[in-house]
């Protein structure tokens, strides 16, 4: 999920509908809102979170700094005056990057990729036995020939290879693809996604990478 914060509503809806179709989960805040949030979310939902872009809003309620407290993901300034002594005071308030509107999507997301690689010192993918799965939206590799997945299949495969290692729950997966303010759309739906995501794994390899348990949740094995 991305949390775009920005005081103008028109924004936030703009950023929620180009993410959208991408298969990226978005949440627009106005400053205000978005401080009580921050403060007091619960660490399951800030986990979910792969940036925060911050527009134009109140610098006094949103402090980058202080956002290290609670989540180490990436913050990126929007910015919308082209002149150097902005920028390196966004820089100077501690954010990671700096970006220039106007600006397409995918460059957002190419952004926050690079940035989560370099903190992470990892290669931008993760191998699981055949699999080679890209943090970047790049469609997996099966024994090194890319499998075409829907976006949202995709998501829940690099969600579930970021996670290596350890168990997320049906929640967790569906707050960092549907985001965790999206109500119009069932928790169910995760169950269907991975049952069609495991359909296709199976084919392709052989056997079934995604170990599942009740109540526990998925991870991915070799």
């Amino acid at each position: 999920m991305i949390v775009v914060v920005d005081e103008r509503e028109l924004v936030t809806k703009g950023y929620n509908s180009l993410f959208d179709r991408e298969g990226v989960a978005c949440a627009g805040f106005r400053s205000g809102e978005f401080g009580e949030w921050v403060t007091s979310a619960p660490e399951e939902d800030l986990r979910s979170v792969r940036a925060f872009l911050i527009g134009d809003c109140n610098e006094d309620l949103i402090s980058p700094r202080q956002l290290r407290d609670r989540t180490k993901a990436p913050v990126i300034a929007l910015s919308e005056q082209n002149n150097l002594e902005n920028t390196l005071k966004l820089f100077e308030s501690g954010v990671d990057d700096v970006i220039r509107k106007p600006v397409h999507i995918r460059e957002i997301l190419a952004r926050i990729s690079a940035i989560r690689r370099r903190a992470q010192e990892d290669t931008g993918f993760t191998e699981i036995g055949a699999m080679r799965i890209f943090m970047d939206g790049r469609d997996p590799e099966i024994h090194g020939e890319p499998m075409p997945l829907p976006r949202r299949e995709r998501r829940i495969l690099e969600y579930l290879a970021s996670n290596s290692g350890r168990r997320v729950t049906k929640t967790q997966v569906f707050n960092a693809i549907y985001g965790v303010f999206d109500e119009e759309v069932e928790e169910n739906v995760v169950e269907s996604h991975i049952s069609k995501l495991r359909k296709k794994l199976r084919e392709r390899l052989g056997h079934d990478p995604i170990d599942s348990k009740r109540f526990l949740g998925y991870r991915l094995v070799v």
